[in-house]
């Protein structure tokens, strides 16, 4: 009896062991981490955040996405009221390629294929040389289904690290580096 508990454990590991190579073969997007910098991991839910706005700029449509402080801080007013966002504060901006739906009356313009995912977070202590803000931008490869991180190639260049998006922000400095306004409902 004991011999055969002992090979369920060394199994239920070994099956542990398989099922996580698995998922980081896989390109589970968690896993994926700006070298030096974010994680996407510290991100995970945002695909169920709240819209703050949209944007189109440079070839992509976007929708900008925050976590539940991120919305409760720009219904308080902020930054619009001179106060600084509150630490743990995120956003997520999704790129998309944009697609004419030709087959729909309009034609509208949606998104298409993904493009890449944008992320920022409030905190003053781990990015006090950054504003207080961390960033990171994750690549998507439509081909392999997978994330990277972004690089000197991505648009815009990217740094190794979580002050990559720190020199775009300075110009709005006087709304906590935040260039999104959330849009009226």
């Amino acid at each position: 009896m004991k011999l055969k508990s002992t090979f369920i454990g060394i199994g239920a590991t070994f099956a542990l062991a398989a099922l996580a190579t698995a998922a980081a073969m896989s390109g589970d997007k968690y896993t994926v981490k700006v070298p030096g910098g974010l994680a996407f991991s510290e991100f995970k839910g945002y695909e169920s955040w709240q819209v703050i706005n949209i944007s189109k700029q440079e070839g992509v449509v976007g929708a900008i996405l925050g976590n539940p402080e991120m919305i409760k801080a720009f219904e308080a007013g902020i930054p619009g009221n001179g106060k600084p966002f509150p630490d743990g504060a995120k956003m997520a901006k999704v790129h998309w390629l944009p697609k004419v739906q030709t087959t729909y009356p309009g034609p509208p313009t949606v998104a298409g294929e993904l493009s890449n995912v944008d992320f920022m977070v409030k905190d003053s202590k781990r990015f006090a040389d950054g504003g207080g803000w961390g960033y990171a931008v994750f690549e998507y490869d439509a081909a392999t289904k997978n994330f990277r991180p972004g690089d000197d190639k991505s648009m815009p260049p990217q740094a190794h690290d979580a002050k990559c998006g720190a020199g775009c922000h300075t110009i709005v400095k006087a709304r906590d580096f935040v260039f999104t306004e959330y849009a009226k409902r």
